[in-house]
């Protein structure tokens, strides 16, 4: 089976002043560690695993550390930078801007200026900000004006405020379950039903969202919330659109595509905190998967994401 070009929405970038600030405060990814970038180890990276667009965002902490007024430089930084890197390399990137929630102010300065004068490609939002989901009323504001811009929004796992398991990095368990926590505390607080013209990506295949989504649907209908029916919760769960990063696994792919609306999954590599090798350990299971509907592994690769981002369509 040969592939297009993928469009790769799952792919980082790792600004050095970003890098450096993290470094300063004694501070890494959830307990695992950040790796070198450059533009060019991830175009020759993208070569090799046959994606020809990589749309660049900053993974876990995100740019709020601590201080509101750091996290808004920090964030400018990093969304000048990551501008710079697609302007430089025409048609390989595109990037999502950060933004300094829970600095709900700074969050909406940043998405306007990211959108409007830097041309992002939409916005990434950690899972929690310091603990608050991302249906936390208090970020309705920026949820209505995403959706006022009829924007697309990368969500991407954060270390949930716990501690972490000895030996775990939270890349490796935690980040799943915070991906879930998160989409399903928008859901049931009414953001996914709220703002129709908004467009969610939910990373690593949404957690275990789609094994778990008639566990969600079901009980929220008869014990959490009688007023909303089961159909009602999972019209909602099903708005969200998954990439297959680390997420293309024998047991894994059924679930997502039984689950997912057409058109709702994309190809992700969550390179370089994902090395190069899981990559291909994963590339294989989505190549060699046998049950796709016709045109179902083009439309994985590259097609649903020229539906959301139109620029990149060739």
């Amino acid at each position: 089976m040969t592939f297009p070009a993928r469009i790769d929405v799952h792919q980082h970038i790792v600004p050095p002043i970003w890098a450096q600030t993290l470094a300063a405060h004694g501070l890494d990814s959830g307990g695992w560690a950040i790796p070198a970038w450059s533009p060019t180890d991830a175009i020759a990276m993208m070569d090799q695993q046959g994606i020809a667009t990589g749309v660049l965002s900053v993974t876990s902490p995100g740019v709020h550390l601590g201080s509101d007024a750091q996290a808004r430089d920090l964030a400018r930084a990093v969304n000048e930078y990551g501008a710079e890197v697609v302007r430089d390399h025409p048609g390989r990137f595109g990037h999502f801007a950060s933004v300094p929630l829970p600095d709900v102010d700074g969050a909406l300065v940043e998405t306007a200026h990211a959108l409007d004068t830097l041309g992002a490609d939409g916005v990434v939002l950690m899972s929690n900000a310091h603990g608050r989901y991302l249906g936390d009323p208090d970020f309705e504001p920026l949820w209505a004006e995403i959706d006022r811009r009829g924007a697309t929004v990368f969500v991407h796992p954060a270390q949930p405020p716990m501690p972490l398991l000895p030996g775990t990095p939270a890349p490796l368990a935690d980040y799943v379950f915070d991906t879930t926590r998160t989409a399903l505390n928008l859901v049931l607080n009414g953001v996914m039903s709220r703002y129709p013209n908004m467009r969610v990506i939910l990373s690593h295949g949404g957690g275990f969202l789609p094994y778990a989504a008639y566990r969600f649907s079901g009980l929220t209908s008869t014990v959490v919330d009688r007023e909303r029916n089961a159909e009602d919760i999972l019209r909602d769960l099903k708005r969200f659109y998954f990439d297959t990063a680390l997420a293309a696994s024998p047991s894994a792919l059924p679930a997502l595509l039984a689950f997912a609306e057409p058109g709702h999954v994309l190809y992700g590599s969550d390179w370089p905190f994902a090395p190069q090798d899981a990559g291909t350990y994963y590339n294989h299971y989505l190549e060699t998967y046998p049950d796709y509907a016709p045109g179902q592994a083009e439309a994985i690769d590259r097609g649903n994401a020229e539906a959301l981002f139109p620029r990149l369509v060739r």
